[in-house]
């Protein structure tokens, strides 16, 4: 019966409470004049009756104008009870003052007993009803713990109280005066406890609310839940709530962030705004993972205008439409935003685009970067890694662009694929084009894997976990660098600014993680067990399937020694092998000719010509070559 008046509509429920409270009203007066008495039935005329009628109407429509009916009981507030209180003196006084103009037998001192029985008749049942669905909500709840009793974990409790998903049951923190004790009727555990609070609570979540703690303590706090196998959310942080990003209750899954244990440094204003602000700033590639968050940063440091390349027309759509809605909530941006379709291997329209807008600061994110797809199109993907590049390069200096910044990779580093050798010849190429001329200044910055860029693997795993798995990790000792996405583009903006002349920059881009590990981590923060063959009935299986054409077990980020620091402790600058411009050209021209010629083999070997160190340790496993070879031998 409960259950069935609490699914029903919300106009029933509000005649049901309107038709109690129109009897429970001249009960209370009845109730108010037998304790005057001290009997029952109590002396009543008809002047009290009519009292009586005046007093339930007169309340009834009090309450209604106080919005009594509108509120849901289950989640009334002090606010709604100080309402029901200042209703219930209304309708003592509607009481008083009809029984005194019908000149009704009504002792005087029978309005303060009404005071007392009207309130406990009207209160009561609603107090009864929220405190009883609390009660189910919570049985139904799933029992989690907070981790962190300090200000953060208290508001989430006191946020979670109502809550239908969560039931907080107990705090773990790791102040030793705060165990044992009780906070909103919760026990403090210590860490050392957690099997125990475990066994006594069967909870298979954990919600992280440690406020400002520093990533490194998060990422120590993650892996010790993780062993437990018990699912870890995370709270929004205390600014996000503040500023109205974030609701508290608003848990979210571990980031890969949270296990990188990075804590990241505020850029530096001067070289954010040094070669943005007031000027003309281009972004080729601007719909990709890097080139959309370096959009938005460069938007957010004022350019007159911001030019948008992108081959790709969804891409260069969705930025260009994020851009314009940030700067309609952001009224104080008055930046331009021209989207331009094209390509970066045409270099007569890039130098007209870059005259056309006096384009003055160049950010070149352009560039196939998925290593299996470039080792399978290899001419395509030198034609737009490299020559994309040099193209983009000489447009720039003869439009007199005054700054241009290379996107580079580690990869680059003593490649073993195409893609990698193909991004060390760009970097070649504007080298020996800092040293050719003086009007265009050019810079490269080198750095790994960003975070849930397009292809990274954790959003790979995210899926794989969803799907019941398995998860796949090429190599078991496989291991590599990760950054976020937002801290790369500051660093490349800031190292940009840096810049003299063909400088290479390098940035410090942490600890390496182990992809295994970061799999299996995942597993666990996700409340799931790895699958093996000592834990058959687990959830999740890990499978490895081999190291793909042209994938390292490891990336490095410099292919010499000779590195020295910058005025920033997190961008290095490498002195490195160059060629001169003639060279340069000459070996550009060949590798143009036998990209033009589809020899893919020569490309291969020019490739190996430059200083670049690379190695090609594979078949090449070209499509075209591959179908060549497929297609001879059904004819021989």
């Amino acid at each position: 019966m409960i259950n069935s008046l609490l699914d029903s509509s919300r106009n029933v429920k509000r005649t049901v409470a309107l038709c109690y409270d129109l009897m429970a009203i001249p009960v209370a007066i009845y109730l108010a004049i037998s304790l005057r008495y001290g009997y029952m039935p109590p002396p009543v005329d008809w002047g009290v009756i009519a009292s009586t009628l005046i007093t339930t109407i007169v309340t009834a429509i009090v309450f209604v104008r106080l919005g009594l009916y509108r509120a849901v009981v289950r989640f009334m507030t002090a606010q709604a009870f100080s309402a029901l209180t200042f209703g219930v003196f209304i309708s003592a006084l509607t009481l008083a003052t009809s029984s005194f103009l019908l000149n009704a037998s009504f002792p005087r001192s029978s309005i303060v007993i009404y005071l007392f029985t009207a309130f406990s008749l009207l209160g009561t049942p609603r107090l009864f009803v929220r405190s009883l669905v609390f009660q189910m909500v919570k049985n139904q709840a799933e029992p989690v713990v907070i981790y962190g009793a300090g200000a953060h974990g208290i508001s989430l409790a006191d946020t979670l109280m109502n809550n239908e998903l969560y039931r907080p049951v107990a705090f773990i923190d790791d102040h030793r005066k705060k165990h044992n004790t009780s906070i909103r009727g919760m026990k403090v555990w210590s860490p050392h406890q957690i099997d125990e609070l475990i066994d006594t609570y069967g909870i298979r979540k954990v919600l992280l609310a440690v406020g400002k703690s520093s990533m490194h303590v998060r990422k120590q706090l993650i892996e010790q839940l993780a062993e437990k196998k018990l699912e870890v959310l995370v709270t929004p942080s205390m600014n996000d709530i503040l500023s109205g990003k974030a609701r508290l209750e608003e848990m979210r899954e571990v980031d890969i962030e949270d296990l990188l244990g990075r804590d990241t440094i505020a850029p530096r204003e001067d070289l954010m705004h040094s070669n943005i602000e007031d000027k003309v700033v281009l972004v080729t590639g601007a719909g990709g993972s890097i080139g959309s968050e370096l959009c938005r940063q460069v938007l957010a440091q004022g350019p007159t205008k911001l030019i948008l390349i992108d081959l790709c027309e969804y891409n260069l759509y969705k930025i260009d439409q994020e851009l314009r809605a940030i700067s309609e909530d952001q009224q104080c941006l008055t930046t331009e935003i021209i989207p331009i379709l094209g390509s970066v291997q045409k270099q007569n329209r890039l130098e007209t685009i870059f005259r056309a807008f006096d384009v003055q600061t160049i950010y070149h994110a352009a560039a196939y970067k998925h290593v299996p797809l470039v080792e399978a199109n290899i001419v395509e993907g030198v034609r737009n890694n490299v020559f994309g590049t040099w193209y983009c390069a000489e447009a720039a200096i003869s439009a007199g662009v005054e700054r241009f910044v290379l996107v580079s990779t580690d990869k680059a580093v003593r490649p073993t694929n195409v893609m990698g050798a193909s991004k060390r010849m760009a970097e070649l190429t504007l080298q020996a084009l800092a040293a050719r001329q003086s009007n265009t200044l050019f810079c490269m910055v080198r750095f790994g894997n960003v975070l849930n860029s397009s292809g990274s693997v954790v959003p790979l795993f995210r899926r794989q976990i969803k799907a019941g798995g398995p998860i796949t990790v090429t190599h078991p000792d496989i291991i590599r660098y990760f950054m976020t996405i937002p801290e790369a583009s500051q660093l490349v903006i800031q190292a940009g600014a840096m810049a003299r002349g063909g400088d290479v920059f390098v940035l410090d881009m942490g600890e390496p993680v182990k992809i295994l590990s970061l799999a299996k981590k995942m597993i666990h923060l996700s409340g799931l067990s790895e699958r093996t063959e000592r834990n058959p009935q687990g959830d999740i299986e890990i499978e490895f399937t081999g190291l793909r054409p042209g994938e390292k077990l490891f990336e490095e980020l410099l292919v010499g020694e000779d590195v020295s620091g910058t005025d920033h402790p997190r961008i290095m600058s490498a002195d490195e092998a160059c060629l001169s411009w003639p060279v340069t050209h000459n070996l550009l021209h060949r590798l143009d000719k036998a990209c033009h010629d589809f020899k893919v083999e020569d490309v291969i070997s020019l490739l190996q010509e430059a200083p670049a160190a690379y190695k090609n340790e594979n078949d090449l496993s070209d499509w075209l070559i591959s179908a060549e070879i497929g297609q001879d031998q059904i004819t021989s």
